[in-house]
């Protein structure tokens, strides 16, 4: 599929703008059976186009290596069979979802006789800006749509021929349930002038949700004149407490690290309790020299791992995304929150205990978009999380927290129902 021929960038997404605002007052009246139709027909048609897919993506992926992108960007780039499936559960699942859109809650008698309550709605068009990861393509438009939103989908430009793909089989499911083609859009450009043009037209997009790497969210925070849903990166923790059952230590520590590198929820900090670091620390030394994965410790740490190469304070900073892991040994849990204090990204931060209290005070002190206990911090994702799918993942306080499903895309409005009362 070759890239459309478009002059004028400002005049498209104006285009294209209006096409989102009309599509969205359609999808807010739209019933629950004709998303749920549109959602299944797009797998439909995924699982029918898979050579399709495969081949657009085969082109990206020949073309990212001409360029020269890095293992990790070029894992996210590609659509796997396995990828695949998962794009399309994933649809599914967020067809089985309950439909939040019109929910009404609270609904109470005030004195004067009338009854207040608040009612869910959808934002209205939302903006997606997104690199790498074609997938996302299609959990965006599923999860935009169940919510009632019209969105834009605006990919990086090395994913194009694949998004362009997966936007057919999209629009195919749409014209299937007789709702708005413009429901949802992927952006036919890979002219970076695109971006800034969304973030300027607060009268077409709602909301802008970036999904990337931080020189993306920073421009994307600091330019958009709508409101943002984001996270910056995934400095992620796992801390393992003196109270740690040491086999299950090791199985979170080594899953938390190596079940995929370039995610923004994989540890890249592992941080152990004092009392128990001479017992596990060589265990997980070699669990993990097994995987390939490179040691950067404290001096403590290295004393215990001679193969570990010395941190620097940029090290518990850093966001990796490739098979490197910090290490501090901390006397306690005080030590350890301290650190996560300091350091984490707010993003998803987990203990290993077997001690109630601990565990509860770590709950109630982190303050992460996700925190766990005795889990890997690799279950901080909407799909695990019983959301369907996520369209991203928020460290921010408002609008929504933690990974975004359904919910996360409605807002509230309050309602208010009468017979005939007059205010004295």
């Amino acid at each position: 599929m070759q890239e459309s021929t478009i002059t004028d960038i400002q005049a498209y997404i104006n285009e294209i703008g209006a096409a989102a605002r009309q599509a969205a007052r359609a999808l807010a009246r739209a019933s629950t059976a004709e998303k749920n139709q549109a959602l299944l027909a797009m797998a439909e048609a995924l699982d029918a186009a898979r050579e399709r897919l495969a081949q657009a993506n085969r082109v990206d992926l020949e073309a990212g290596a001409e360029k020269g992108l890095d293992a990790a960007l070029l894992d996210r780039l590609e659509l796997t069979p396995a990828r695949i499936d998962s794009m399309i559960e994933g649809l599914r699942q967020v067809a089985a979802l309950p439909d939040p859109v019109g929910a009404i809650t609270d609904l109470n008698y005030r004195p004067s006789g009338i009854q207040v309550g608040r009612m869910r709605v959808p934002l209205g068009v939302v903006g997606i800006i997104y690199e790498s990861r074609p997938n996302v393509t299609a959990d965006a438009a599923a999860l935009c749509l169940k919510s009632g939103n019209a969105s834009l989908l605006r990919g990086g430009s090395e994913a194009f021929h694949s998004n362009q793909a997966i936007a057919a089989c999209i629009r195919a499911g749409l014209e299937s349930a007789g709702l708005p083609m413009d429901a949802v859009q992927v952006i036919a450009t890979t002219d970076r002038a695109a971006v800034g043009a969304m973030l300027s037209r607060p009268e077409y997009v709602d909301v802008i949700i970036p999904r990337g790497g931080k020189g993306l969210i920073e421009r994307i925070s600091r330019e958009a004149r709508m409101p943002v849903i984001k996270h910056l990166d995934g400095i992620c923790h796992v801390y393992i407490d003196e109270q740690a059952d040491l086999d299950k230590a090791v199985a979170i520590a080594v899953n938390a690290k190596t079940q995929r590198y370039g995610t923004c929820n994989t540890m890249e900090t592992l941080l152990v309790a004092a009392k128990v670091a001479e017992s596990i620390l060589p265990r997980l030394a070699t669990a993990l020299a097994d995987q390939g994965v490179e040691l950067r410790g404290c001096a403590d740490t290295c004393r215990l791992i001679p193969t570990a190469k010395p941190a620097t304070e940029e090290d518990w900073d850093t966001e990796y995304l490739a098979p490197i892991l910090a290490i501090r040994m901390v006397p306690d849990l005080e030590a350890a929150i301290d650190h996560i204090e300091r350091h984490s990204s707010r993003h998803t931060d987990s203990i290993v205990t077997e001690d109630y209290s601990r565990a509860r005070r770590f709950l109630r002190e982190v303050d992460s978009s996700s925190v766990m206990v005795n889990a890997s911090t690799r279950f901080a994702d909407g799909f695990e999380y019983g959301l369907g799918a996520e369209i991203g993942i928020s460290t921010d306080k408002f609008h929504a927290r933690g990974p975004v499903g359904l919910e996360g895309l409605t807002s509230q409005k309050f309602i208010v129902l009468g017979d005939g009362q007059i205010r004295r």
